[in-house]
């Protein structure tokens, strides 16, 4: 927490591919008097988006570009090659980059894989987004290598994909300001790492009781009962003349028989 100002809203980006739905979900559950604005960004523009404060926090794609940033990883992507459904590769669950030795394989400028060398043979021209490059795959030109919900996100009835083994991993985190840690965004990391709504760090602490409310709270007398009834019936013990419970024992007992046998005179 910085000390600002609590903002009356939330701004989360999330890039192509990423689903926040679960995570917006919980938040209406615990914050409803907070709105939550959601905006999609290209993976290559959520950082400066973070940066400007046009956003509070958002999911984005690993790595973070600088250490202003504070970034918590959550999962990582199956890496998938996308290809005609009549294509050879279609054929089987998964291969290698070296069943691709002889493919074209399209590297759009938006590549989110961090390629050493990519697989297959360069393009001509490299796509300038990976929607253009899954219209080249569909129209026969080469194919794509993307992380899984890419190739979900841009589904097609013509084209399918296969698990690619041995390549690199797109990485999903949730990325905020460093300096603009405030509540709001204590208490989404708090939802998107599972803590509870009765977590200390998942929600807002809880105010202490005044003085006169615990007082007030200790003096109540128990359930069922009224104020010195409880002292009074335990000084009472069943005799008279004020005897207690061990006075009445002892008249049980009786002298010198058996506990329970009073004597008997003559």
């Amino acid at each position: 927490m910085t000390g600002q100002e609590e903002p009356s809203s939330f701004r989360l980006a999330y890039v192509p591919g990423v689903t926040p739905t679960k995570w917006v979900r919980i938040w209406h559950e615990r914050l409803p008097d907070v709105p939550l604005t959601l905006v999609q960004v290209e993976a290559a523009d959520a950082f400066a988006l973070l940066r400007d404060g046009g956003v509070d926090a958002g999911f984005v794609r690993l790595p973070v570009d600088g250490e202003d940033l504070s970034a918590i990883p959550l999962y990582n992507e199956t890496t998938v090659v996308v290809v005609p459904k009549d294509h050879v590769v279609a054929a089987v669950e998964e291969i290698s980059p070296e069943d691709l030795a002889d493919e074209i394989v399209l590297h759009p400028l938006d590549d989110t894989l961090g390629w050493e060398r990519p697989p297959g043979l360069p393009a001509l021209e490299r796509p300038a987004t990976t929607a253009d490059a899954i219209e080249l795959v569909a129209a026969g030109v080469g194919l794509l290598v993307v992380p899984q919900s890419l190739a979900r996100l841009h589904h097609r009835k013509d084209l399918t994909y296969r698990t690619l083994s041995d390549t690199p991993e797109s990485r999903v985190a949730l990325s905020w300001p460093q300096d603009r840690t405030t509540d709001l965004v204590e208490q989404f990391i708090g939802i998107v790492r599972g803590r509870t709504v009765n977590s200390t760090r998942g929600r807002p602490p809880t105010p202490p009781q005044p003085k006169d409310k615990a007082k007030a709270k200790a003096k109540r007398p128990e359930k069922g009962g009224r104020p010195g009834e409880k002292s009074a019936r335990a000084g009472s013990g069943g005799g008279r003349g004020g005897q207690g419970t061990k006075g009445a024992k002892s008249v049980k007992r009786g002298s010198g028989g058996k506990p329970g046998k009073p004597r008997r005179t003559s």
